[in-house]
């Protein structure tokens, strides 16, 4: 897989984030992890990329998805 720049927004209680990160850890993917609970301005950030208040948002070189699909994730970081 290219190096694409990705990024997971998400909150530290929420399980499909658990999933979603561990699914790029185990694959060997880097990314950036992003606590929206934490920080307001990201959160921001992320509901104008998506449109979406609920999380996991993942952002892989701008290609914008809601929720835990690992196979959408394999297709894009192809």
């Amino acid at each position: 897989m290219k190096n694409k720049k990705v990024i997971v927004y998400s909150t530290p209680t929420c399980p499909y984030c658990v999933y979603t990160k561990r699914y790029f850890n185990d694959n060997n993917i880097a990314f950036e992890d992003v606590d929206v609970s934490a920080d307001r301005s990201k959160a921001q950030e992320m509901i104008e990329k998506s449109g979406q208040m609920g999380v996991p948002v993942i952002d892989i070189d701008g290609q914008i998805l809601v929720g835990f699909q690992p196979e959408a994730f394999a297709r894009l970081l192809k």
